[in-house]
């Protein structure tokens, strides 16, 4: 089993920033990717950005040059740096992680982008 908690959502005006944050803990080996999805009211989950652990990422065209997705493996930890975010941003923000063929997600923090 694979625990991820996830921090840092919140509210945040147009234009503003925030950082989240996706602890992994328990059994960590072989993850092959991690990575953030959102959900929106009424729409359905998406992915935002992945990182596999050899570094390689991927994003979202709705969120390329404004996030930044990277990871601290000593602290087996993900982070989502979010730049010049819009109220279209506004979401259930959760960390998933791929470890043989099983997928774990988290909780969920909320992001809340006010125009």
């Amino acid at each position: 089993q694979v625990q991820l908690v996830e921090t840092g959502g919140g509210l945040v005006q147009a234009g503003g920033s925030l950082r989240l944050s996706c602890a992994a803990s328990g059994n960590i080996f072989n993850i092959n990717y991690m990575a953030w999805y959102r959900q929106a009211p009424g729409k359905q989950r998406e992915l935002v950005a992945q990182i596999t652990t050899g570094g390689s990422t991927y994003y979202a065209d709705s969120v390329k040059g404004r996030f930044t997705i990277s990871r601290d493996n000593a602290k087996n930890t993900i982070y989502l740096q979010m730049n010049s975010l819009k109220p279209e941003d506004t979401a259930v923000y959760y960390c998933n992680v791929a470890r043989l063929g099983r997928l774990y997600w988290g909780q969920g923090t909320q992001v809340t982008v006010s125009s």
